[in-house]
């Protein structure tokens, strides 16, 4: 099996072999030519037919479907594929491709009748990718794009990865990291601009644009000045000045990715100005491109906006940013602008990807705007079912609010990244289900992750009945059996710094980033409540009235937004404590369980996929037990009281 195929590697559809199947189009150019060679490839490994000329399959456009939409009429060994632009035509390929696998019928039997638009305008994936080489928080080996200063142009793997983002419709890509510093800071001179000319060349074809993260700062650390306050005219010229000449070199570049105010980074806050101050002169001097600014705002910008905690600082310095482009007398500047600016407004979450979705995920009043809805940023996180911060939507009094906004997100949906250059791409042969799973998300919202789970190991892994049974059941579960030894009842975050990994209970709980838990000798948990922060009220108001009151807030968020008493009794009849003791043995008990169903896959896998499937589920089982022991010894150590099951704790 080819893994650096992932789920374009096509494998054979047994019992359904033909000799040949025709393409008939008058459409022509380089995206066309890559929608009929994926034809052509896909066709050959399905089928073992060859792609000939005729009218089995027909592709022609259609101006009356959205420019990246599609429609799929196939019946009797017939299919026409028609697209509101080549792009469109590109994305019915991929779906009749998708459909042929996930059936497993023979061409002659196959139909179909299928018409999509994209959920969302933009579906844009952004890496963190250093230009030394590096991948920030990765674990999908190195960069592919960047090593010792210098752009890779690995023609093959870049081709392949342009293939993957089109083929679930992703149709942008920033590829450095937003934390802009060093060499970054020069890809939008001409030290670069050969090489990006490059990439153009090779992911323009496929429907994906490329975009840039920048340096807020670069007016000083490249042009010189003395300051890059926004509200200075000269700094605003600087940058008119230099995207004109950055879209002189590189045409049909997407835009920028700005993140300022963040991890000791320059931004408006420094100068006393707001985010929307900076926005608005960057969307002023780039377009018709588009600028998507990040919203993640350090405990330091916190004490800059008035002292507020940091969970409160990011929710407040947004709002201010999407009131103040909302249409209104003072705002009519910004109306006869051409083009859009994103704000990337939040992570799904409010702790850095924890349980509880960011507030503004729900939508912040007057965001839409001239200029549309803020396009909420999504995590892609190793072995966690593709369901994007959802797991809970079933639920009652669950995420349900967070699927709301998913299928009502209507202007983007950003995700981080960190695919590298092993040869799976994403260090984890399953977490490729993330990425896939983000893409046919935020191209098609209404989309059940367990569908798309289905799709993915059909894809990846063929017909192929006990791996696909596994393997589904495995995805499905993996995120609320890492939440159980990782972040009970809505607390989290207890990691070893700056790496992120292995259980650390207090590592963070006492520094700039900090707190997280609170944990103290008779309860744990942060009053975000009216009587605490009151971060609670961020969000709309019948969440916010849900999430003040303990006993309508979901228990699985109880301790991000109360402190609690240990023999607080929940609902299962367990008290805290005891349920903080249940929860990690059984997340330890489920790894192992985990692995001991991936060792019953061997007979059914390549041998290379099941050696890499079987060390990363042993390195999990390893892993929950010691998330099992420090946590538990932690809070036995804390209270003294022992678990009510006489289970071994540490002393």
């Amino acid at each position: 099996m080819a893994f650096t195929k992932c789920w374009l590697a096509y494998p054979e559809i047994r019992g359904c072999h033909c000799d040949a199947i025709s393409l008939h189009t008058e459409l022509t150019g380089e995206t066309i030519d890559r929608a009929k060679a994926e034809l052509a490839e896909g066709f050959k490994g399905l089928y073992g037919a060859a792609l000939t000329e005729g009218d089995d399959i027909t592709l022609a456009l259609d101006t009356t479907l959205d420019p990246e939409g599609y429609r799929m009429k196939a019946a009797d060994g017939h299919c026409t594929i028609e697209g509101g632009s080549e792009v469109g035509v590109l994305y019915g390929v991929f779906a009749l491709l998708r459909n042929l696998q996930t059936t497993g019928k023979a061409w002659a039997q196959f139909t179909a009748d299928e018409e999509k638009a994209p959920s969302n305008r933009l579906r844009m994936l952004n890496h963190w990718d250093n230009m030394d080489g590096s991948i920030e928080r990765g674990y999908s080996g190195d960069s592919f794009f960047f090593k010792d200063s210098e752009i890779l142009i690995d023609v093959p793997r870049l081709t392949a990865y342009a293939r993957m983002l089109a083929s679930v419709g992703i149709n942008g890509i920033t590829i450095n990291n937003v934390n802009v510093k060093d060499a970054a800071s020069w890809l939008i001179t001409d030290r670069y601009f050969g090489a990006l000319q490059e990439y153009l060349k090779i992911f323009t074809p496929y429907g994906v644009k490329l975009y840039l993260s920048i340096n807020f700062a670069a007016p000083m650390e490249l042009g010189g000045m003395d300051s890059a306050d926004p509200c200075d005219p000269a700094v605003a010229k600087w940058w008119a000045d230099k995207a004109q000449e950055v879209w002189a070199n590189l045409p049909g570049l997407g835009g920028f990715l700005v993140k300022a105010d963040s991890e000791g980074r320059p931004g408006p806050f420094t100068y006393g100005r707001n985010q929307a101050d900076g926005a608005n002169m960057l969307a002023d001097a780039v377009a018709p491109a588009v600028v998507t600014l990040s919203g993640v705002v350090s405990s330091t910008t916190a004490s800059r906006i008035g002292a507020i905690p940091r969970l409160t600082a990011p929710a407040q310095a947004t709002t201010i940013l999407c009131r103040w482009t909302a249409p209104s007398a003072t705002t009519s500047r910004c109306k006869s602008r051409t083009a859009p600016w994103t704000s990337r407004c939040a992570n799904r979450s409010p702790a850095d990807w924890r349980p509880a979705a960011h507030p503004h995920c729900r939508g912040v009043p007057n965001c839409a705007g001239v200029h549309g809805p803020a396009a909420p940023r999504l995590l892609l996180d190793a072995l966690v079912p593709p369901d994007f911060g959802l797991r809970h939507a079933h639920r009652p009094n669950g995420d349900a609010h967070v699927r709301a906004l998913i299928q009502g997100a209507g202007n983007g949906m950003v995700a981080v990244t960190n695919t590298g250059n092993d040869e799976n791409w994403t260090g984890h042969d399953l977490a490729a289900a993330n990425l896939y799973g983000f893409g046919r998300l935020s191209y098609d919202t209404t989309l059940d992750p367990a569908v798309i789970a289905g799709e993915w190991l059909r894809l990846t892994f063929g017909n192929n009945e006990p791996v696909e049974k596994t393997l589904h059941r495995i995805l499905m579960q993996s995120w609320p059996t890492y939440e159980k030894y990782n972040a009970p009842l809505g607390v989290g975050w207890m990691v070893n710094p700056n790496y992120h990994y292995g259980p650390n209970v207090d590592g963070y709980e006492y520094s700039r980033w900090g707190c997280y838990h609170r944990a103290s000798f008779d309860g744990i948990g942060i009053d975000r409540s009216p009587t605490g922060s009151d971060y609670c009220h961020q969000y709309a108001p019948e969440l916010a009235e849900m999430y003040a009151n303990v006993e309508t807030c979901p228990e699985e968020l109880l301790l991000f937004f109360h402190h609690m008493p240990y023999n607080y009794v929940l609902k299962s009849g367990k008290t805290i404590l005891q349920h903080i003791y249940d929860t990690h043995f059984e997340g330890a008990e489920d790894a192992a369980r985990f692995y001991d169903e991936v060792v019953t896959l061997k007979p059914y896998l390549d041998p290379a996929v099941y050696a890499r499937l079987e060390a990363r589920f042993a390195h999990q089982k390893e892993h929950a037990c010691e998330w099992r022991d420090v946590i538990n010894t932690y809070f036995y150590r804390k209270t003294g009281i022992g678990d009510a099951h006489g289970r071994k704790i540490y002393e």
